[in-house]
């Protein structure tokens, strides 16, 4: 199945690379603004919040692919997403049992947005405990099966209403449950259970 490499991936991504026989990851797309590809989604204290990686744009105005973006460092904006992920998730049942394998990426300081996408990849397959090994692109393909294209995932505009089932959030008593949030989401608040929790969806993955 085709997918975006995204950053610390919706839910709904890691539903289709757990349940699929073969993960392809999409090197050579346009970058597109407003996606998944530089945010994620989590739950704070005042509902779902979105933090963004800064990137760099063409001065000129032209289009460059995915893998071609920079990751602006100008600003601490690691420090903000370290400061949002523990005031969201230090009280959830399994952010103790993993920050110290998640948190060290912010300080990597990667150049480029496609590595740091990657290895929060490998980061959560190693918490899942799970081998997802994966295939990259030499071309793009615009006309693939549409119960192997998953691309669609990576746009944040989608208002697609998945059926994913309800788990204990920490904030839910407050805002109620909130879906396909970041990866990070489920594996803070289920630990050893999320891959069962992923693999349980597998019936979401057929299109019509």
């Amino acid at each position: 199945m085709i997918v975006q490499p995204t950053l610390f991936s919706p839910i709904m991504q890691y539903v289709v690379m757990a349940n699929a026989e073969n993960i392809v990851f999409e090197m050579e797309d346009n970058f597109q603004k407003q996606t998944y590809r530089n945010r994620y989604e989590i739950y704070g204290a005042n509902g779902k919040q979105i933090l963004t990686v800064p990137v760099i744009y063409s001065q000129k105005g032209e289009r460059l692919k995915t893998k071609e973006i920079k990751i602006d460092h100008r600003d601490n904006w690691h420090k903000l997403h370290i400061r949002s992920l523990q005031s969201a998730y230090r009280s959830s049942p399994f952010y103790e049992f993993y920050e110290d394998e998640i948190l060290p990426i912010f300080y990597k300081k990667h150049q480029y947005l496609i590595d740091f996408n990657l290895d929060s990849f490998e980061i959560i397959g190693d918490c899942l405990q799970v081998d997802l090994h994966y295939q990259k692109t030499v071309d793009y393909e615009k006309n693939i099966d549409l119960n192997q294209d998953f691309r669609s995932l990576a746009n944040a505009k989608s208002n697609k209403n998945f059926q994913l089932q309800k788990y204990t959030q920490v904030f839910d008593d407050k805002h109620g449950f909130k879906s396909n949030l970041s990866i990070l989401d489920l594996l803070f608040n289920e630990g050893p259970n999320a891959l069962m929790y992923l693999e349980g969806h597998k019936h979401l993955l057929f299109k019509s």
